[in-house]
């Protein structure tokens, strides 16, 4: 295993992808704000997690975002699924390792199967894209309590199982499976440091 990248390159490194200072600042943030809960997350349990690895993976998980903004500075949210396997790919030309690429391609909902792909004929290659690592889990779960929509927001578990049950009860399940795994963490306080609101 490869040393882990620094903070200050993994900055250089989302400077060098993002197309505008407003895609920089949406994306970074967001980064880091999934650092905050899953920090949150490992502090307030016992789990055997390299947390190093988990910082740096929450830091770079979203970096493939960039490649998916329009011209007019907007995200292309009708492809925005593709947005975890562009930050693989993005990752591997920047020569990381597997298991740092894998954490941007197997981010992406609770997790997705080959079949889904082919079934709803979505743009991405097919295969399953499922968290593996108990890093990979705990990053793909803190993801899923903050958003990047326009103000960015931060939901509850019980608001994301909600917007998930449209996709199928097994996705709900999965769901609050990894919320009894991991614990439910406290937005308030994070929410409270960017000035956001929770839903």
């Amino acid at each position: 295993m490869k040393e882990l990248p620094t903070y200050d390159e993994i900055v250089a490194l989302h400077k060098k992808h993002a197309p505008s200072q407003a895609a920089f600042d949406l994306v970074f943030t967001h980064c880091q704000i999934v650092w905050k809960i899953a920090e949150q997350l490992i502090e307030k349990s016992d789990l055997a997690i390299d947390r190093d690895l988990v910082k740096i993976a929450c830091l770079l998980h979203d970096i493939g975002v960039y490649r998916l903004y329009l011209p007019n500075g907007e995200i292309d949210h009708p492809v925005y699924i593709k947005h975890g396997t562009e930050g693989y790919m993005l990752l591997k030309e920047e020569g990381f390792e597997e298991y740092l690429c894998r954490f941007a391609s197997h981010h992406t909902g609770v997790g997705l199967t080959e079949q889904e792909i082919l079934g709803g004929h979505l743009p991405i290659p097919p295969a399953d894209y499922f968290a593996e690592t108990p890093e990979e889990t705990l990053v793909m779960y803190a993801d899923k309590f903050h958003t990047k929509t326009n103000p960015p927001k931060f939901m509850t578990a019980d608001t994301y199982a909600a917007k998930l049950a449209k996709f199928g009860e097994e996705k709900v399940a999965r769901f609050r499976h990894f919320q009894q795994e991991f614990g439910t963490p406290d937005l308030t306080p994070i929410a409270m440091k960017y000035g956001a609101e929770i839903i």
